[in-house]
């Protein structure tokens, strides 16, 4: 006899966890299906993971400037496989505690793979059957993985994909990373940072293509200070794969050239979960690997949602979880508002960080706006250069007739802490008044935020 759920949730990412325990919060019956992974991809082998390898990193760095801070460190050194052992502990010890707040909220969680066999039927591939359940509300939230190109496959040792890369079995000594959005940057900037002769090739036409231009090629800078080569408007065509070596074919100005490396991570973007769960037969619709969904993450299939990375951009863990608080809320009969891509903010943990909210200068004015620009440099904090972290930048991007704060966009150390501040100031429709009439702590980083601000309205103190 099926199990009967007011809502199941397919998947234990973010969004699908988070969602799960915010139905049980409200008082439905919930269940939470998991194929592999309870925690998902983000705190198995992207957001969590990571960042532990990047602390290391960090440190490693900052070992290595122990001079400038009147310290003496000798024989600085790292262990690759303690330094992936912490990391992979950091990311056990999390998922751990996803099971335990399913468990604490009474949330049903079943492991085996799901289909959709009828509206509202799932049968559950379990390792002691199938298992049939029945759900009132059904919510995907099935993730993604790591998009492969024609030649370009993974095969753990000389090509790696993020999940190898995260489990190295080797230190690079010449790496070429394959894409500069966040996943490929983060990790180029980590090995790079532990001596690997790193090179970045990106089709478009600068680094971290989604962010504001200014704030990519001060990005780059320091890249390239750091050792690393960067290709742009540039293309890999073809990896030829040998004993202990990958020849690349690179396309660059019309014109390829081949070089040789040891190893190389692939990091073309992502593809959405959606194989084998019989969507196609319940009418839900596909667009290039995403389920097609409306502002409140509804697929048009009656009582069947989609958030996540599986219901398409941005794809970042924080918007998964506030689209899974927000559909568990409209399912349990709330009225919740919907989530505003533009007031979502991106992190990337390279060093330099990172971070932005809402549009970039060039798309305000795209977008038919008149903008004053704001900027402030951390070379003019007296914070960032205690730290002995002068490099960034805060740029600020308002609307000249109304004050409306358009966009924020950082680089710079603890940026991606410090981008909460604007992203608070979007969801409360702040102007520049009030971000100008805020008292910020002193010294402090935020206190940049402040200038950023009064740079826009020819008021920095400052700079």
């Amino acid at each position: 006899m099926a199990q009967s759920f007011d809502m199941v949730v397919i998947g234990s990412g973010p969004g699908g966890y988070v969602c799960a325990i915010r139905g049980a919060q409200l008082g439905l019956k919930v269940a939470c299906i998991e194929r592999e992974h309870l925690g998902g991809i983000c705190l198995n082998w992207g957001c969590i993971p990571t960042k532990a390898l990047l602390r290391s990193a960090e440190v490693f760095h900052l070992m290595h400037r122990a001079k400038e801070f009147g310290l003496s460190a000798d024989k600085i050194g790292y262990d690759l496989g303690a330094v992936v052992q912490r990391s992979r502990g950091v990311a056990k010890q999390l998922a751990g505690g996803v099971g335990h707040l399913l468990k604490k909220n009474k949330v049903t969680v079943i492991m085996g793979e799901a289909s959709l066999t009828a509206p509202g039927k799932i049968s559950v591939k379990t390792d002691k059957g199938t298992e049939e359940v029945t759900g009132k509300a059904i919510v995907l939230a099935t993730g993604a993985r790591a998009r492969e190109l024609p030649g370009l496959e993974p095969d753990g040792d000389l090509v790696w994909n993020y999940k190898h890369a995260l489990q190295p079995p080797r230190m690079p000594k010449k790496l070429l990373v394959i894409g500069s959005g966040a996943i490929g940057i983060e990790f180029a900037s980590f090995f790079n940072t532990l001596g690997a002769d790193t090179t970045v090739v990106e089709v478009m036409d600068r680094v971290l293509p989604v962010e504001d231009a200014e704030i990519s090629a001060l990005a780059k800078k320091q890249f390239v200070k750091q050792g690393m080569k960067i290709l742009e408007k540039a293309a890999v065509k073809k990896l030829d794969r040998a004993k202990g070596k990958v020849t690349a074919h690179i396309e660059t100005g019309g014109k390829t050239e081949t070089h040789e490396f040891d190893t190389v991570i692939s990091a073309v973007g992502i593809v959405g979960n959606v194989e084998n769960l019989g969507l196609e037969k319940l009418g839900a619709k596909i667009d290039r690997t995403h389920v097609v969904t409306d502002e409140y993450c509804r697929t048009g299939v009656e009582g069947l949602y989609a958030i996540g990375d599986v219901a398409g951009a941005p794809w970042l863990a924080h918007k998964a979880s506030h689209e899974g608080v927000m559909v568990a809320e409209l399912i349990a009969g709330g009225h919740p508002h919907p989530i505003k891509p533009n007031s979502i903010p991106g992190c990337t943990y390279c060093n330099p960080q990172v971070a932005s909210v809402g549009l970039t200068e060039e798309k305000a004015k795209a977008a038919g706006y008149e903008v004053k620009v704001g900027r402030f440099p951390f070379i003019g904090n007296g914070k960032a250069i205690a730290l002995g972290e002068p490099e960034g930048l805060i740029k600020t991007v308002f609307d000249a007739k109304t004050g409306e704060l358009l966009g924020a966009h950082m680089v710079g150390a603890e940026v991606t802490e410090l981008i909460q501040g604007y992203v608070v100031g979007r969801t409360l429709e702040t102007t520049e008044a009030e971000l100008m009439e805020t008292v910020f702590p002193h010294p402090t980083l935020s206190e940049m935020l402040h200038e950023a601000t009064l740079s826009a309205y020819g008021r920095a103190i400052h700079f």
